[in-house]
């Protein structure tokens, strides 16, 4: 059953909240949660593993860290905000004078009410983050300060979905579980690609999917170095991340420009509302550019909405659950089900009756008075015919004809059961 979009806000709301980082127990409750979905393996790898040029960190977990002002009242707590505290800060419990202070905290003076969101992975150190108008408030005097954290070996943990289909080449699909308490990065990514694994369990497939829940960059990497036999199988891939907002819909083209999955998601979002973009790929952003490096070269494209620094609540508190809009969730959803949907149906097009146009009335598919076929479904079995040398296929068919995916895919069944396409 398809979920809508308020089911979709509803997984969002409970993810929302965890206290998610590269790693730590926050990510193990959030795959916890995923799992109440769509199984999932969930993979550990431990502190110090080498992975390509990278070695997992050590693990990361914050049990409480506040500020407490000269006259006792706590002014920051992770309590109340997961962004309060830099993530991946070190242990600190002390007393410091305000000017001592202020090296340690962070604030953005261009968006003065929200607390920003900052983190210090590989580089030691500690902080707090909290609203300029709130810093610019503080008082001198003596400030306590506390962060129960550990930093110490553990592991790495990240989350895959594997979907048997009838053929070896494989499609990979990406979500970073990283953030915490920013619901449209990525709580959005996460929520629409556990329902999207979902809908992929509910049928057989063709192709092979590996739908994958890890810390950004860090966690792709870390797939890679350990799915060497995968890679030649991987026929594309997707990135599916801050899919909530209200912007329209962005697609980044993988590394080629012109893969499979790029001409498909080309082809399903020509059919999107007004305003959705294509972008064309750069070694920055998130995980594709990981999937895209030299030695990989791997087709993997990305789909989002507003993406990076592209909305003015983008790592901030104000990423919240007001920003993360219902129909937006569904209407990602779909759109990636969509793409899917193609690629699985994709197949050269061969016409069997390729000189002139074959006769479509003594078959039942052209439309008369009280005929079977709409007039949109007979444009579609047209251009399918109309391309069916050989050399192309019903991705191509999509995006010259402009008719919707379904549509097309109806086209191809009718003519390949009446004899039309080989």
């Amino acid at each position: 059953m398809q979920p809508d979009g308020a089911t979709l806000h509803d997984l969002v709301r409970d993810l929302y909240p965890l206290r998610r980082s590269i790693t730590g127990n926050g990510v193990r409750e959030t795959l916890a949660l995923l799992q109440r979905v769509t199984p999932l393996a969930v993979h550990e790898v431990p502190t110090g593993t080498p992975v390509l040029d990278w070695e997992v960190p050590p693990e990361w977990n914050l049990r409480s860290a506040w500020i407490e002002a000269p006259d006792g009242r706590r002014i920051v707590d992770a309590a109340v905000s997961n962004l309060h505290v830099v993530g991946y800060s070190t242990p600190v419990s002390g007393d410091f004078q305000l000017e001592d202070l202020q090296a340690h905290l962070h604030s953005d003076p261009a968006r003065p009410d929200v607390i920003p969101y900052r983190t210090s992975y590989y580089s030691p150190a500690w902080g707090f983050c909290l609203a300029h108008r709130q810093r610019a408030a503080l008082r001198p005097g003596r400030y306590r300060v506390l962060i129960d954290a550990s930093l110490e070996p553990g592991s790495l943990s990240y989350g895959e979905a594997v979907i048997p289909g009838s053929m070896p080449d494989e499609f990979v699909i990406y979500t970073h579980t990283c953030h915490p308490s920013l619901a449209n990065d990525n709580a959005s990514g996460m929520a629409v690609c556990a329902y999207l694994a979902r809908w992929l369990r509910s049928a057989p497939r063709r192709l092979t999917y590996r739908v994958i829940f890890g810390p950004g960059t860090i966690g792709s990497i870390t797939w890679l170095a350990r799915n060497h036999e995968a890679i030649p199988r991987i026929a594309g891939g997707l990135v599916v991340a801050l899919v909530g907002d209200r912007g329209p819909l962005v697609y980044k083209r993988s590394w080629t420009g012109a893969s499979l999955v790029d001409r498909a998601a080309e082809a399903v979002l020509r059919q999107a509302p007004a305003g959705t973009r294509f972008i064309d790929f750069s070694p920055w952003g998130y995980d594709e550019r990981q999937f895209g490096s030299p030695g990989f070269r791997l087709p993997v494209g990305r789909l989002t909405r507003s993406a990076e620094e592209g909305y003015p609540e983008y790592h901030s508190s104000a990423d919240n659950l007001a920003l993360v809009d219902p129909e937006a969730l569904a209407g990602s959803l779909g759109v990636a089900q969509a793409i899917l949907r193609l690629l699985e149906a994709n197949r050269p097009l061969k016409n069997l009756s390729p000189f002139g146009e074959p006769q479509l009335g003594r078959r039942g598919l052209y439309r008369s008075l009280g005929g079977p076929a709409s007039p949109e479904l007979q444009r579609a079995m047209l251009w399918i015919l109309a391309l069916g040398d050989g050399e192309h296929d019903l991705v191509d068919a999509c995006g010259q004809s402009g008719l919707p995916v379904d549509t097309v895919l109806e086209a191809d069944q009718a003519l390949r059961a009446v004899g039309l396409l080989g």
